[in-house]
């Protein structure tokens, strides 16, 4: 019967989530045209979005709630921050911008939940300024290399995750980024000039720490 239920919320939840997950990015592209990389190609993308977040939310929602035995609010707060960090995933991937409009009810829901689970208030504070700043220096150092969103995104993660897995996350982030971005200039894909999506390795390595914990 647990199992009927689990399943059954994932379902409902991936399809609620990715019909207003798509209206609410292309209401964003929309608005905000004049900062998007490439927006020539939102058609295509959002053919291909329409098609595959329903049964990409489908599965990582079942997944979670299969393989976690949490309180409701626990699981409703877990599955927000899957939802967000899928989103914030596919608008980097698509278009290398993360919206201030998603980036900041995501981080009150990050409040929302550590103060909710009891979780050391200072502790995610500290992670999400100390995140921020320091992202902030290295934008800096890097001239652009990281941009606006991820700092921001670093500092929402802070806010969720606190010191010790942002930590974990920031790192890992970097280093499969790194990789990525080695991978795509060798193959051609990218000179060292371009731009490159980091935001994406961030919210995939926070999804990587939030399911195998």
């Amino acid at each position: 019967m647990l199992l009927f239920l689990n399943i059954s919320a994932a379902i409902i939840c991936a399809v609620a989530g990715a019909i207003a997950g798509n209206l609410w990015i292309e209401k964003l592209y929309r608005e905000k045209n004049d900062i998007l990389t490439f927006p020539h190609k939102i058609s295509n993308q959002t053919q291909r979005r329409r098609q595959f977040l329903p049964p990409l939310l489908g599965m990582l929602f079942a997944y979670f709630l299969l393989s976690h035995t949490a309180t409701i609010p626990d699981n409703i707060f877990n599955l927000i921050f899957i939802y967000f960090l899928v989103l914030f995933t596919i608008t980097d991937f698509e278009q290398q911008v993360i919206f201030d409009a998603m980036q900041l009810p995501f981080a009150l829901c990050g409040l929302a939940f550590c103060l909710f689970s009891g979780f050391p208030l200072l502790n995610h504070l500290t992670a999400a300024l100390g995140g921020g700043v320091i992202f902030l220096i290295l934008a800096i150092l890097t001239r652009g290399g990281i941009g606006g969103g991820d700092i921001k995104l670093i500092a929402a993660l802070g806010l969720w995750l606190g010191t010790a897995a942002l930590i974990d996350v920031a790192a890992f982030g970097f280093i499969a980024g790194g990789i990525a971005a080695f991978i795509l200039m060798v193959f051609k894909h990218k000179k060292r000039t371009d731009t490159f999506a980091y935001g994406p390795y961030f919210t995939l390595a926070a999804l990587l720490q939030l399911f195998l914990k």
